[in-house]
């Protein structure tokens, strides 16, 4: 049995996974990087973050032509070639994965592409088309992310029935449109769809919809797809599907009563599962969670210290930045320098429109925690940006401590919020006061001056809008 040896070999090339692998080959590492699909990527690069807002920003130009006639600009009604549209997608997406491939190519890091299976703590086997091949390593790094969950109740195997991976795929515009699932995932694919066309009913089990993010914060995003969905309805349970013909005959439970209604398409969106199954775990001695998630310490290491997990498949919330930065102390780990997952303040953006982020503590989660908090927010009616493309349907808040003053939070709500928030994160990361955002010139006219004035609404002197009482400095 041939074996190649390697410093480090890291099981998936996702947004973690090639993170991992770039930054153990700058640190000097012999690296191969496993992917068994096609395209380099993983989920954000190839079914999630990246084409979703592609069609996002779409969707976006046709709402934006069909709503400029009070500007005294008027189009015509925008025609979709979905062909056209997909082609384009895609082309994005091989630009994306094609300059990974060269990024690992310049980097030394051995891309080598099939199934990953570990024999034991130290043996990887590789299944590829030319057969088997085994790597021995000094560590490992499992990035291998995670899939759409599918309930057995909802999984007919019928196409009219699809998991984010499949909606974004934009075969057609659906008539009559079902989304299961109001988290971020749904409620953004809601809006792709019904800016193009489709009559999107959101059914959401919890008592609200976005139910992570300061209800506040939410509002907005529920005026303006309320005008856009045909209906979004809570506290529903989705009990069975079945197939009618061309359409899926669809059983839920609403406030007690059961009603069976027709939709051409049906999109699940109840979460993900990890990429655990049949990778040979147990061979090695990881330990998973009851969900499958890998269970690891706050330096990422495993029950097998050698063999590390990041991103999705290692649980906690199922983000790539939050992948990367996990890659990164994965390495550092690795390196025999001092590095851990704690204190980190992980972002959290929804490209709904308008967009929701936060980052920090929230208010609802201070609420929970019975932490002291003061919250002062900033209306964007009052930012002279954001009436300028109007867009004034925009908040941004910030979390203190009342004894501090720090920053314990901040959340924002509005056109383009997700370029907005690292602005928190830095704030939060490095210990800033409300006095310290308050103090920092932001240019004029920006939305960043929203943050600044919230700051400013907090001592009781915010030029734009007017506080209810004034705190001495």
């Amino acid at each position: 049995m041939k074996t190649t040896p390697t410093d480090v070999v890291v099981v998936g090339a996702g947004t973690g996974g090639y993170t991992a692998a770039f930054y153990a080959a700058d640190k000097g590492k012999k690296v191969i990087l496993v992917e068994q699909n096609k395209r380099l990527g993983g989920v954000c690069l190839n079914v999630g973050c990246i084409p979703s807002k592609a069609l996002l920003h779409a969707a976006k130009l046709i709402a934006e032509a069909e709503e400029s006639g009070f500007r005294g600009i008027t189009f015509t009604k925008p025609k979709i070639d979905l062909d056209t549209m997909r082609g384009w997608k895609e082309s994005i997406l091989d630009r994306l994965a094609g300059g990974v491939a060269t990024l690992a190519e310049k980097r030394g890091v051995k891309v080598l592409r099939g199934r990953a299976y570990f024999e034991d703590a130290a043996t990887l086997r590789i299944e590829t088309e030319a057969g088997q091949q085994f790597i021995s390593f000094q560590q490992a790094i499992v990035a291998t992310g995670s899939k759409a969950a599918l309930p057995p109740a909802f999984d007919l195997g019928n196409r009219r029935i699809m998991t984010s991976t499949e909606a974004l795929e934009i075969e057609e515009i659906p008539k009559d449109f079902l989304i299961v699932g109001g988290g971020y995932i749904g409620m953004e694919l809601g809006t792709v769809y019904g800016i193009m066309g489709s009559n999107v009913v959101v059914a959401e089990a919890l008592p609200a919809v976005l139910a992570g993010a300061d209800q506040d914060l939410v509002r907005p995003v529920l005026r303006r797809v309320q005008k856009l969905f045909k209906e979004i309805r809570t506290g529903v349970k989705v009990q069975k599907m079945a197939t009618a013909g061309k359409k899926i005959k669809v059983t839920m439970e609403i406030e007690g009563k059961v009603r069976e209604e027709l939709y051409d398409r049906v999109l699940v969106s109840v979460g993900r599962v990890p990429n655990t199954g049949d990778l040979g775990l147990e061979n090695a001695k990881i330990v998973q969670d009851e969900k499958g998630f890998v269970k690891v310490n706050e330096k990422q290491q495993t029950s097998s210290p050698n063999i590390y997990a990041i991103g999705d498949v290692a649980g906690g919330v199922l983000l790539a930045h939050k992948a990367s930065k996990e890659a990164r102390i994965a390495v550092e780990v690795i390196m025999g320098e001092s590095s851990s997952f704690e204190h980190i303040v992980i972002p959290a953006v929804v490209f709904t429109d308008p967009e929701i982020a936060w980052c920090g503590l929230t208010e609802m989660e201070a609420q929970e925690k019975k932490i002291a908090v003061e919250v002062t927010k900033f209306p964007w009616s009052a930012s002279g940006r954001a009436l300028s493309f109007d867009r004034t349907d925009g908040m941004t808040k910030l979390v203190i401590d009342p004894q501090t003053e720090r920053l314990l939070g901040v959340g924002i709500v509005g056109a383009g919020a997700g370029e907005l928030i690292s602005e928190g994160v830095l704030a939060i990361e490095m210990g800033a006061t409300a006095q310290d955002l308050a103090e920092s010139v932001h240019p004029h006219p920006t939305l960043s001056e929203t943050i600044a004035e919230a700051a400013e609404a907090f001592y009781g002197y915010s030029t734009h809008s007017l506080s209810r009482k004034r705190r001495a400095n």
